[in-house]
């Protein structure tokens, strides 16, 4: 799954990416409207407003600020995944993966340790920071949609490698920087750049 993900200050790719957002009429309204600021470093949770890439009005790759999870009347809270697998069929998900797709950048993402104690019960344990092997940016797959006048997203989670299964039964779907133009043009099939999907993972306790 993904429940976090952090900016770092002092990354130079992914902070030209987040002064675009800053500069954003619509991060001042976040800010005004809803006491919502845009996360500009450190860690991104859940209900947060972050920069996110999708297209502009003439389709070409833009940076908007977005609140993250979508709202689902009778939710226990807001739907900040989307099983990859499965969304192009859930009535929820269906319209973005087919035409409002947007990639989230992190300079990581982190993913909390599951394991099974002698009593049977699912316990977590340390915390781990995961980023693509020889990068220091992940783009990180997702949905967005408008809530009204509110743009809102989710991220898209796949099966991880062996070596991260151990930690998670689930990860973030990745693409590397160049597919990020097809993945979020509303013209191309988002099932024929799963195959890109990056899963080599470099990953540490933090």
């Amino acid at each position: 799954m993904c429940y976090r993900f952090c900016i770092e200050k002092d990354d130079e790719g992914i902070q030209r990416i987040v002064s675009v957002a800053e500069r954003s009429s619509l991060a001042e309204r976040f800010m005004v409207k809803l006491s919502k600021p845009l996360v500009t470093s450190g860690d991104v949770r859940p209900t947060d407003v972050a920069a996110v890439i999708a297209p502009g009005r003439s389709k070409n790759r833009s940076v908007f600020p977005m609140k993250w999870g979508f709202t689902l009347k009778g939710s226990s809270g807001p739907l900040v995944n989307a099983r990859t697998e499965t969304a192009s069929g859930k009535p929820t998900f269906r319209e973005a993966w087919a035409s409002h797709r947007c990639v989230v950048p992190a300079s990581f993402y982190y993913e909390w340790e599951h394991f099974r104690s002698p009593d049977g019960k699912v316990k977590t344990g340390n915390r781990y920071s995961i980023q693509p092997a020889g990068s220091t940016m992940a783009y990180l797959c997702g949905l967005y949609r408008f809530e009204g006048d509110w743009p809102v997203f989710t991220i898209l989670t796949c099966a991880p490698p062996q070596e991260l299964a151990r930690i998670h039964d689930r990860m973030p779907l990745i693409l590397p920087e160049e597919r990020v133009d097809e993945w979020i043009s509303p013209d191309s099939r988002p099932e024929e750049l799963l195959p890109y999907a990056l899963k080599d993972m470099v990953f540490e306790k933090s």
